[in-house]
């Protein structure tokens, strides 16, 4: 089924606050509004990864390579949408600062969650100002299954998407769900946001819902779950989603809200994963970032925050622990001999003791017969 798809970033608000008055400034202003960093764990985290040699496809509305924290980090891809004007690239941009983002500078610009990965752009929606979005539908052709499956064959680690439903349609596609299980076949991890209605229709969200997708709510400084939040029984985590900085544009920041920023820094945790991890299954990286959260529900999982809330660090343990062999080969001791030696002399001694016995029992028995036949 062909219908629009629309990113998930609910507001966003220039990062102009106290007029920076250079691009420096701007940038050190983005730097210092990164909440997430310390929220997800992410300084120490990299002392076990950056995401080095990992790609990650963001299907989006296409990134901009010019971007100054973006430098070297983006691979082209292609525009699936068929359109051939108007606006372009900014959300997918965005997305792809939280995923690997690298500064510039000394200490300025954004800092992505995976700053030694590459992202991938491939165009599968219109930006949400598209005055095209109203007269025809994305791609008109599964765009978003395309780019899926362009990004499987093409490389991708991890695939990206902050999109989900619209043409109030939001049962899904078969094109879509066959490519996605398509991907997961070929090794690479699917993450999507579960989407920003959750304080109105809260309706299922595609592809977040598709069966092997990691969907993505968004949580709040607090690590509270926003309102906007979608809650369903399919939501594997939550990440933070409110008042997150973004790269814009060519050479600017935004400030926005919405269970898309969510979706790519959970997208980032999975490149560190597999940077750390290059063979570990789809499944089992999933499992790494659902066992490595904060503030899990006491139930273990609830429609509001799934697992809890995504840490970069302890995902990393527990993609650790999930790598380790069932059992660890034994390592030689000391003793190099014949063979090893007993773990204790005590069944030695009471063994032979019993040997002892029972031998005099037999003499014993013997003596006896002995003279009962020669009466």
């Amino acid at each position: 089924m062909n219908r629009l798809l629309v990113p998930a970033l609910l507001t966003a608000l220039v990062v102009g606050v106290a007029a920076p008055s250079s691009s420096d400034d701007m940038g050190e202003a983005a730097r210092a509004g990164q909440w997430q960093l310390g929220a997800l764990r992410l300084p120490e985290a990299w002392r076990m990864s950056r995401g080095a040699g990992v790609v990650v496809a963001v299907l989006d509305t296409g990134v901009n390579s010019r971007h100054p924290d973006l430098a070297g980090a983006v691979l082209p891809g292609p525009d699936l949408t068929g359109a051939t004007r108007g606006p372009w690239g900014q959300h997918g941009t965005a997305m792809a600062s939280l995923i690997a983002g690298r500064g510039h500078g000394d200490g300025r610009g954004l800092i992505g969650v995976a700053p030694a990965a590459e992202v991938l752009s491939v165009r599968v929606t219109l930006e949400n100002g598209d005055p095209l979005r109203e007269q025809r539908r994305s791609g008109g052709g599964d765009a978003l299954a395309k780019g899926i499956r362009y990004a499987a064959d093409h490389g991708a680690d991890v695939i990206s998407m902050s999109l989900g439903g619209g043409s109030g349609s939001w049962e899904g596609s078969a094109p879509e769900e066959e490519s996605v299980q398509y991907a997961i076949g070929k090794g690479a991890v699917l993450v999507a946001s579960s989407g920003n209605d959750g304080d109105a229709g809260n309706r299922k969200n595609f592809p977040a819902a598709y069966p092997g997708v990691i969907a993505v709510g968004a949580v709040d400084r607090a690590l509270q779950v926003a309102r906007f939040s979608n809650r369903q029984d399919y939501l594997s985590v939550v990440a933070p989603g409110t008042e997150i900085v973004t790269a814009d544009g060519a050479d600017s920041y935004v400030v926005g809200d919405g269970t898309s920023s969510a979706a790519a820094l959970v997208a980032g945790i999975a490149a560190l994963i597999k940077a750390a991890h290059p063979e570990m299954s789809p499944y089992h990286v999933r499992r790494a970032i659902e066992l490595g959260t904060r503030k899990r529900p006491a139930d273990g999982y609830s429609r509001a925050y799934g697992h809890g809330v995504a840490n970069a660090l302890l995902a990393l343990r527990a993609a650790d622990r999930l790598a380790a062999p069932a059992s660890a080969a034994p390592t030689p001791g000391a003793y190099f001999g014949e063979g090893p030696p007993p773990p204790s002399r005590l069944p030695v001694v009471a063994g032979m003791l019993t040997l002892v016995v029972a031998l005099s029992a037999r003499v014993i028995v013997r003596h006896r017969r002995r003279g009962r036949d020669s009466a």
